[in-house]
């Protein structure tokens, strides 16, 4: 079973599974594809997490660490003398050390069994032949576009070869990036193992012309979100330092079931905690198809993500008080009837928490009076305000083994593009603070606080469940309710997917310019009128989203007992695709 944000992806991976790969050959596949057909919502400049279990040790879920650190130079003075107030949201400053590339090949060097020339000739064919552009890339050009032409020059020659964003169904190519791909199978052709030929595929990216050619375009001042112009800090140095790697996965036990998530670099275990304070309530309060739930889910959401703004980040994180039976009831004591329009991290021993700048609105230092509220992910603007999305594959295969990976970063419309590479870096720093004091502070070496967070679920020590969800901070909060709904709730995977989505904005966001919402909450219309009038008579400041707006999710699963394979994917957007047999 394979499930994506993208049917040729998903195709993809199913092709390597017909073919006899495992699913971690056919979810590096899908990757390395997900790069070429989504370029607007990541790219091999970027980053990833994946959690996965193996047939041979299923009861262990394993994190997949693609998050590369803040260069050697990105130091928190360096930037503040820039005239930054934020680490802007797009250009190489923003830029961590990229990741992805390098951690789906360690994926397929440990756990897959194909040579990277199979694995990779997918997305080369894409690359190279063309592949029809959804409506959705064009989009987001076209909101860039005079950002490219006037300052990211290479940026249009790459998207708008004809001067214009390309047109829905067009076919579109990057040789470039095809070229690159090939350069990587050339540097292992002489070894005799495919460990080895894997292995100097990675050093080529890290030490090789990947990294010169990265270090040595942005070192050139370019426009910034901040409305500014700066030069990266990144080096070839700083590619060489990094490797991918693997961690043991954070747990918590809800009604029977094991979920398991990255740990406190990422915002995975706010999930975790979510659930924690979840847990002391009845069933009823659990529904988010009804008042009570929504209201009560949405009040957990704020309490467990104020602790991650105030304790998370690549720093000693004490997750074993936070998801602690005794804490989580203490939290849930400050759910009432009314909805919060607060910041209420908790009180843990030994650790001050840190309360991030908490703006309704927020204008740039060398802004000239432009004011930019926070409207969530992704965004785009010709000023150079730019985000992008994720993207997200899920594969399950005959032998047992079971894999999620949530790829984003290096959006097209991060960073200019490095014209001998045909991708740009990607913007992951954005998630890092200026103040000092916070777990999340830049600091040279340490990985920013990402918010790509895909899931493993097991029941009796089997993976029954791996899904995924792009959405930046939205994406635990959507993840929650599908595991809701299946776990209490009975449904199915994809009347899960398919069923209304909301989440809170009452949070500090994670993308720039990092502003919340006091008291608000996104819902879709399908919710229904008595439920959403109910939740604004709570004091929810409520934001109609549409019918079908929110949630991305895909998901594979297998039955305990029968061992019967499923796979869901979203509706919304007619992109994501789930296939099987």
């Amino acid at each position: 079973m394979s499930a994506s944000t993208h049917w040729l992806a998903t195709g993809s991976a199913q092709a390597v599974l017909e073919r006899g790969g495992n699913a971690f050959d056919a979810a590096v596949a899908a990757g390395f594809v997900l790069h070429v057909v989504e370029p607007h919502l990541n790219g091999p400049g970027g980053d990833l997490t994946g959690i996965f279990a193996t047939a041979g040790n299923p009861g262990e879920p394993v994190v997949l660490m693609g998050q590369g650190p803040a260069p050697a130079a990105a130091t928190r003075e360096h930037y503040l003398a820039e005239g930054l107030d934020l680490v802007p949201g797009a250009g190489g400053l923003a830029a961590p050390v990229p990741a992805a590339v390098d951690a789906w090949l360690l994926l397929l060097r440990d756990h897959g069994t194909w040579e990277l020339a199979d694995v990779l000739a997918f997305a080369v064919d894409y690359a190279r032949n063309g592949h029809p552009v959804l409506g959705r890339v064009g989009a987001t050009i076209e909101a860039v576009a005079e950002l490219f032409t006037d300052h990211w020059p290479t940026s249009a020659a790459q998207w708008m070869p004809e001067g214009r964003p390309p047109r829905e169904g067009e076919t579109i190519r990057n040789e470039t990036y095809a070229a690159v791909l090939d350069r990587l199978v050339a540097a292992g052709s002489g070894n005799a193992t495919r460990a080895g030929r894997i292995d100097a595929a990675r050093r080529e990216w890290r030490e090789g012309f990947v990294a010169r050619a990265a270090a040595d375009f942005l070192s050139t001042p370019h426009r910034h979100s901040s409305g500014t112009d700066h030069a990266a800090v990144i080096t070839p140095g700083d590619f060489a330092a990094f490797s991918a790697g693997y961690e043991p996965a954070v747990t918590f036990e809800f009604r029977g079931c094991t979920i398991a998530k990255t740990g406190a670099w990422g915002q995975g275990p706010a999930l975790l905690q979510t659930l924690a304070i979840l847990a002391g309530f009845e069933d009823e309060r659990l529904d988010p198809s009804t008042e009570l739930g929504a209201h009560t889910i949405l009040e957990a959401q704020k309490l467990a993500i104020a602790d991650r703004e105030a304790y998370y980040g690549d720093a000693d994180v004490p997750l074993d008080f936070l998801l602690s039976e005794d804490y989580a009831a203490a939290r849930r004591t400050l759910i009432t009837d009314t909805a919060s329009g607060e910041f209420r991290p908790g009180t843990v021993p030994g650790h001050s928490p840190f309360v991030p700048p908490l703006r309704t609105e927020y204008r740039p230092p060398a802004d000239g009076g432009r004011e930019f509220a926070g409207v969530g992910e992704p965004t785009v603007a010709p000023t150079g305000e730019t985000r992008g999305d994720t993207c997200h594959i899920d594969v399950a295969d005959q032998w047992g083994n079971m894999v999620s990976v949530t790829p984003s970063g290096g959006w097209l419309q991060s960073s200019p593009t490095i014209p001998e590479l045909g991708f740009c870096l990607g913007s992951r720093l954005q998630m890092t603070w200026l103040e000092e004091g916070a777990p999340s502070t830049l600091t040279p070496g340490k990985r920013p606080r990402t918010t790509l967070t895909p899931t493993l679920v097991l029941r009796d020590g089997q993976p029954v469940a791996a899904l995924g969800s792009p959405g930046g901070d939205q994406q635990d909060q959507w993840q929650l309710l599908y595991l809701l709904r299946t776990i209490v709730g009975g449904y199915t995977p994809q009347q899960a997917i398919d069923a209304p989505a909301l989440h809170t904005t009452s949070i500090p966001g994670s993308f720039w310019p990092r502003t919340w919402t006091p008291g608000g909450a996104v819902v879709e219309d399908r919710l229904g009128e008595d439920v959403i009038a109910g939740l604004e008579a709570r004091g929810h400041v409520v934001t109609r989203a549409g019918d079908w707006a929110l949630g991305r999710l895909s998901a594979v699963t297998r039955a305990p007992g029968t061992g019967l394979l499923q796979a869901a994917a979203n509706p919304r957007g007619m992109q994501g695709y789930a296939a099987g047999r």
